[in-house]
């Protein structure tokens, strides 16, 4: 019970602290686009530490010498909330690939919009995967990295689902690898959970996967 409630009482604080973090960051649209990514990545590093000391939900990073020096996309298990906090304080910079749903929604779709996604119509088919190569040609130029959550959705931790193909396309359309990370957040925060359990996620990250050579099918 007490569990449940501290995770009632998370939640609160979740909901509070993204309208506050979000608000200034639309107050500051004008600023430079690493002052407001700055902003995203307290947030994030915000909620890690609060699920941390008040919740009992830690987390370990295995791999890190498997992160190659220049950006790439990463394929990320989705399987919980947890995941999204993470994104951001691990890269420097980095790109979500999401449903363009979300930027409709007051305040936090208006912040969400100014670290630049990339925002998909998930029912567009080919011209959605044609906006992901497009622009994510351009940002891994830059030196961005693009999290893509192949499954499209959350599905539960124990599940799988058909990998999308926009990222293998990517992948090979730019030269650069696929960094696979998986974890088990969802075994500490289901999807559809308000209950948030103590322990500590693990998050793998196993070797790069090259395109070369390999067909979309093979990538994924």
């Amino acid at each position: 019970m007490i569990q449940y409630l501290k995770s009632v009482a998370y939640m609160v604080f979740m909901v509070v602290s993204v309208f506050l973090y979000a608000s200034a960051l639309v107050l500051v649209f004008w600023a430079p686009y690493a002052w407001r990514y700055r902003i995203a990545q307290a947030w994030c590093r915000l909620q890690l530490t609060t699920l941390k000391h008040f919740i009992g939900l830690d987390y370990v990073i295995e791999g890190r010498e498997n992160i190659p020096e220049h950006a790439g996309v990463v394929y990320w298990k989705h399987t919980s909330s947890w995941e999204t906090f993470l994104t951001l304080p691990m890269w420097h910079r980095q790109c979500w690939v999401l449903k363009h749903e979300l930027t409709f929604i007051p305040i936090f779709g208006w912040a969400l919009k100014l670290i630049d996604p990339i925002a998909i119509d998930r029912k567009g088919g080919g011209s959605a995967v044609r906006q992901v190569l497009e622009q994510g040609r351009k940002k891994i130029a830059e030196g961005c990295w693009i999290n893509i959550f192949p499954e499209g959705t959350r599905v539960p931790a124990d599940s799988t689902k058909r990998y999308g193909f926009s990222g293998a396309l990517l992948a090979k359309d730019t030269g650069t690898p696929i960094l696979p990370i998986a974890h088990n957040a969802g075994d500490f925060w289901p999807r559809h959970s308000i209950l948030k359990r103590k322990g500590r996620v693990v998050v793998r990250i196993g070797p790069p996967i090259y395109p070369d050579g390999r067909t979309p099918e093979e990538i994924n």
